[in-house]
């Protein structure tokens, strides 16, 4: 009981830290400059028209009306529409929900993957400290932590670009890339077959998936490796050691799960981050997800759809701190929430 009110006043403290980050998005986001500013330039375009159009997208009303009738209709699922050009006004929520999807799709496994494989080797890295284990750790991890993400996604997708040549010489189809994105859904596994399914799809999400992993890697694994070493010299991990206990029991039942603490902070942070920040990794790799999405917003300076990637940013960030809080309480009994 103690958690779910927990989990309500978190909630509730959350909404008017998410209405006042509304307000001062959208002071941005009108700040930016005259989304029509174009078309009031264009001979060809009327003066009615344009006037028509900016009735339409509420810019002729003064900046507080404009805020609280978006924050009305937002809140009601109606996220406004968006200037595409060439294709008339079009609803905002759909696109950004779109690309969303995409980008959670790719995120989620990733960062996933890369906290199992950080924690795991941060922690093998502390228990075996000065060894030959804990110097290549080391050593792999500042390279990578060191390496700027488009470095690494450019050259990976040379090495792809170099075996799919292999790879067509040899009579076989492409392999590595993402030519076979529209088509690993769900819906084609039983037309292409599991085996083909997962290898397509395998082969759309290896190399942006590799981009990501790398950098997360890296921080995941310095993080624990320094909370690892920091717990085990803790008195109470000596006191384990001088009763007599294992050495498997003193690391995984005592040390581990507090020295997780830290990680988990690292992770909800990072995971906001890489979700809605996947900027560079999806214009090497042609993704049409969230940072696309922000690129062409910000590039047509369209208020609408910079307004719902704000918003859904906001409240991914928000989320993932109440996740971690959660897991405090989990990971050390000593932390209680309520």
């Amino acid at each position: 009981m103690n958690l779910v009110v927990y989990v309500l006043r978190r909630i509730a403290i959350s909404i008017p830290i998410l209405l006042i980050a509304t307000f001062l998005c959208f002071l941005m986001v009108a700040g930016a400059g005259d989304p029509l500013g174009e078309l009031r330039g264009n001979p060809n375009v009327s003066r009615e028209a344009v006037d028509e159009l900016a009735r339409q997208l509420g810019l002729d009303q003064g900046l507080v009306p404009r805020y609280f009738d978006w924050l009305g209709s937002f809140l009601t699922g109606d996220w406004g529409v968006s200037i595409a050009q060439g294709q008339g006004l079009q609803p905002v929520f759909p696109k950004v929900m779109s690309a969303f999807e995409v980008t959670a799709r790719l995120v989620i496994g990733t960062e996933l993957l890369a906290v199992v494989l950080g924690v795991t080797v941060g922690v093998i890295a502390a228990v075996k400290q000065y060894s030959i284990v804990d110097y290549i750790a080391t050593t792999v991890a500042f390279l990578l932590f060191s390496m700027p993400i488009f470095c690494v996604a450019i050259v990976l997708k040379q090495y792809a670009i170099e075996i799919n040549v292999l790879v067509r010489d040899l009579g076989w189809d492409e392999w590595l890339g993402n030519p076979w994105l529209r088509t690993t859904s769900p819906e084609n596994l039983q037309a292409d077959g599991l085996f083909d399914f997962a290898t397509k799809y395998v082969g759309a999400f290896l190399l942006p998936t590799l981009s990501i992993m790398a950098i997360s890697f890296a921080a995941y694994s310095r993080f624990q490796r320094a909370s690892m070493l920091e717990t085990l010299n803790a008195d109470y991990v000596r006191t384990a050691r001088a009763k007599g206990l294992s050495s498997s029991r003193v690391i995984f039942r005592h040390a581990f799960r507090n020295a997780l603490i830290p990680v988990t902070t690292l992770f909800s942070v990072n995971f906001a981050a890489v979700l809605t920040g996947a900027i560079i990794t999806e214009r090497v790799f042609n993704w049409n997800g969230m940072g696309s999405v922000l690129v062409e917003a910000v590039d047509r300076n369209d208020p609408n759809v910079l307004m719902g990637w704000l918003v859904l940013v906001a409240t991914m960030v928000v989320v993932a701190n109440l996740i971690a809080d959660l897991m405090y309480g989990i990971l050390d009994p000593r932390i209680r929430v309520g």
